[in-house]
């Protein structure tokens, strides 16, 4: 299983459609919303520190939804039909996929760090830098087995539209754009059980100081039990008609 995942890591890292908007379009927008429109004195750093991790997180979530794309395109060419007459059963296919899935978001969620470190000037304690980028990372798989499930249930075509729409739509709701504290009444409380919301909370204990919420972390198991079962449910389908 390790060798496939080291296979489709060096795949996804070769892609430049993934390096430009996987890892380049998160960072440019963590930027715009924090250094125009912001009046002479620049954006607070209250500003640019919640920024920051909304776009990581808005960044991590759109690489490991992305993962079924990739799928979506192999099962086209017949590559789980050669997966078939491998020992690997459909949890350990499911698994092993999103093991690269979380390998490739870690560029992603790094890069608009960095550029918050870098370029606007964000200061957290070494310990607080390392805490942020491991819960981020840990907290997308749950997106990385709902674009996994998409992957191998639906076409190419249909996979990319609908992983683009769950991620606009994921992000949006989360409050990953805009604080979801902005929202509407009952918009802001269907937003706090959403996965992109309670993810981008993971970040956002961290930067005050303190561990998740066990309602954040409850949260976030639940919607990885689903969509985890829907990825492999996807994957048994997938193989009786190909």
């Amino acid at each position: 299983m390790f060798g496939y995942v080291r296979l489709e890591v060096r795949r996804t890292l070769r892609d430049k459609g993934f390096l430009v908007f996987g890892i380049g379009m998160p960072v440019l927008m963590y930027l715009l919303f924090t250094r125009l429109g912001t009046g002479a004195g620049g954006a607070s750093m209250e500003w640019k520190v919640s920024a920051m991790v909304g776009m990581a997180a808005y960044g991590g979530l759109g690489a490991a939804i992305g993962t079924g794309t990739g799928v979506a395109e192999d099962k086209s060419l017949g590559w789980l039909r050669q997966l078939r007459v491998t020992p690997l059963g459909p949890v350990r296919v499911v698994v092993g996929r999103g093991l690269t899935g979380s390998v490739t978001v870690l560029p992603a969620v790094g890069a608009v760090l960095l550029a918050g470190a870098l370029v606007n000037g964000v200061r957290l304690p070494l310990w607080q830098w390392a805490a942020l980028l491991a819960l981020l990372w840990a907290g997308t798989a749950p997106f990385t087995l709902l674009g996994l499930g998409n992957g191998y249930r639906l076409s190419s075509q249909a996979t990319g539209l609908v992983n683009t729409g769950c991620l606009m739509l994921l992000a949006i709701v989360g409050g990953l754009w805009f604080p979801a504290d902005a929202f509407p009444g009952p918009l802001r409380s269907l937003s706090v059980w959403t996965p992109a919301n309670r993810f981008a909370d993971l970040g956002r204990s961290v930067t005050a100081g303190t561990a998740p919420s066990l309602t954040t972390v409850a949260v976030m198991l639940a919607w990885l039990a689903l969509f985890g079962g829907y990825a492999v449910h996807a994957y048994r389908r997938s193989t009786r008609v190909i």
